[in-house]
């Protein structure tokens, strides 16, 4: 997934830089191009032989003299408030222009007043460089208008493992503004990474407000593994070290769909569910990822913290860019570090959702559109972001289904959506007609968080899964497949499952024994409308 999207990012470089310069005008108010000189030319301290990454977006992204940008951060901080954390481990916080994702970023930061960090990882992705590994500068120090900050003793540690790396090979594509920018351009063809990378550099000032005497490991991330960068860095944690990814979520959706996505990255990252956060939108995932994966090696949780859209701090709603400030801290007691178990669906709530699976049917197979749905109707659990499936059935025959494996949007609107697709767009069978609609049976499979099944050989895997209780899905490469718990009805040796999935995967049907294959599982909870719209009394 994640290489993927390199591969992708590695031939559109120009539109990776607008993501994530600013969501609106070119720079911030607060910062003019003349106030970058003093970044670039004035501060210069320490040993003369140092090897400085000087600052590349001061008077950009943030303000370029130091008293301008002591301030401006000076009044992010004053507005946030603690969360009162006591053992927090790491943060996501975003990255844009300060106008934009300033107050967000800040809350993140409160969090770090008055506490002993001496070491701070600061993750970021690559925005101008396509290249295999994660990057790790050998500066000396990182320099910004407030001074310089250098870089601690694990930097150098990393440099000698994989999948780190100082010298990547790739290629590095001088963003637009290069010409703006307050640093001296090194000669062509000798850009890094980290040269013009602003999702580090940004982060840099924030610490330097609310931390003393403290190092930094800057890391930019190419086409990497994040759990390969997680168990590197989790041989070299200790109680002083904080971890920060630089990351913002959705770019450039109208404020409503922007909120929908956010809403479901950011319970993808509270619940610390790997394989839900793959299929999110935000540009720094795999760093966010990377601290996911080390949470859940130490037993930390997550905590939502601040989140708003650049519609919210800057005005505009039409296309806008999403924020969040999220805390990773190790819990203190059991009953912190144990979530709420998922209640189940009461009848009248079934009912409901039943109703309107049939409503979004009919119109749907009549005008071709599904019905709106008002959120402000329902109740927060109906809401709140869930996967579910809707089967459609005529006399007992299948008839169609369609869902989704992740959640991806409030339930209410899921079921709608997918009982429309159900009749028009599964691809095998032809669309409903009105003339069936009243022959339909109608079934929604509302389902947990899959999650991945670990397993030493095939025969340890088929010993391992429940029928009748487990939603299957197997993984080989890019081809994925699931299998409702529903379907061990119909299948109920546990080889003749696992073939089929890898049929209906388009492989073939002994694939799901390779030693690549995946599979995660999941619970769902359904009901019918010929169980549950029955009179009373019936």
């Amino acid at each position: 997934m994640i290489r993927k999207q390199w591969l992708i990012a590695g031939l559109a470089f120009a539109i990776s830089v607008a993501g994530c310069r600013e969501a609106g005008p070119a720079a911030p108010p607060s910062a003019q191009p003349e106030a970058t000189v003093q970044a670039a030319g004035q501060l210069r301290q320490g040993k003369p032989d140092a090897k400085v990454r000087p600052a590349a977006v001061a008077g950009l992204f943030y303000p370029g003299k130091k008293e301008s940008l002591s301030k401006e951060i000076d009044e992010f901080l004053d507005a946030a408030k603690p969360a009162g954390i006591k053992r927090l481990r790491g943060l996501v916080v975003p990255h844009a222009g300060y106008r934009y994702s300033g107050p967000i970023a800040a809350v993140g930061y409160k969090q770090l007043v008055g506490r002993e960090i001496r070491t701070v990882v600061v993750m970021g992705p690559s925005h101008y460089a396509a290249f295999r590994g994660a990057f790790i500068s050998d500066a000396d120090a990182y320099e910004t208008p407030l001074g310089r900050v250098p870089l601690a003793p694990m930097a150098r540690e990393l440099a000698g493992h994989r999948p780190f790396v100082v010298r990547p090979e790739g290629r590095v594509e001088r963003p637009s503004w290069a010409e703006e920018s307050p640093r001296q351009p090194p000669p062509r063809g000798e850009d890094l990474p980290d040269t013009w990378e602003h999702s580090l550099e940004v982060q840099v000032p924030f610490l330097q407000k609310t931390l003393t005497d403290f190092k930094i490991v800057p890391i930019v991330f190419g086409d990497v593994d994040p759990e390969a960068v997680a168990r590197e860095l989790a041989k070299r944690l200790d109680e002083k070290t904080l971890l920060v990814a630089s990351s913002d979520l959705s770019h450039y959706y109208p404020d409503k769909t922007a909120r929908d996505l956010d809403t479901t990255c950011i319970q993808a990252v509270c619940q610390l569910n790997c394989q839900w956060m793959e299929q999110q939108e935000a540009c720094g995932k795999a760093p966010i990822l990377t601290l996911m994966h080390l949470a859940r090696s130490k037993g930390w949780k997550a905590k939502l913290l601040d989140y708003r859209n650049s519609g919210d701090t800057a005005g505009d709603r039409s296309h806008v860019v999403g924020y969040a400030a999220i805390a990773f801290f190790e819990p203190e007691g059991a009953a912190e570090a144990s979530p709420a178990p998922m209640s189940g669906w009461t009848p009248a709530e079934r009912k409901m959702l039943l109703a309107l699976a049939r409503q979004s049917l009919g119109d749907s197979v009549r005008s071709g559109k599904p019905p709106e749905v008002d959120l402000a109707k329902y109740d927060p659990k109906l809401t709140a972001p869930r996967a579910c499936f809707v089967t459609l059935t005529t006399k007992g025959q299948l008839r169609g289904c369609i869902g989704h494996i992740f959640p991806r949007e409030p339930l209410v609107k899921a079921v709608v959506h997918n009982a429309a697709s159900a009749a028009l767009e599964d691809p095998r069978f032809p669309p409903v007609g009105t003339q069936e609609l009243g022959q339909i049976d109608i079934e929604i499979s509302i389902l947990t968080l899959p999650e991945r099944l670990e397993f030493k050989s095939p025969e340890d895997l088929l010993a391992k899964l429940r029928p009748k209780t487990d939603g299957v899905v197997l993984r080989v490469g890019r081809r994925q497949a699931t299998y409702l718990p529903q379907v061990w009805e119909q299948l109920p040796d546990k080889e003749s499952f696992m073939g089929h999935l890898a049929e209906k995967a388009g492989l073939a049907a002994t694939d799901w024994k390779r030693p690549e294959a995946e599979v995660l599982v999941y619970q769902v909870e359904a009901f019918q409308e010929k169980e549950e719209m029955k009179p009373a009394g019936k």
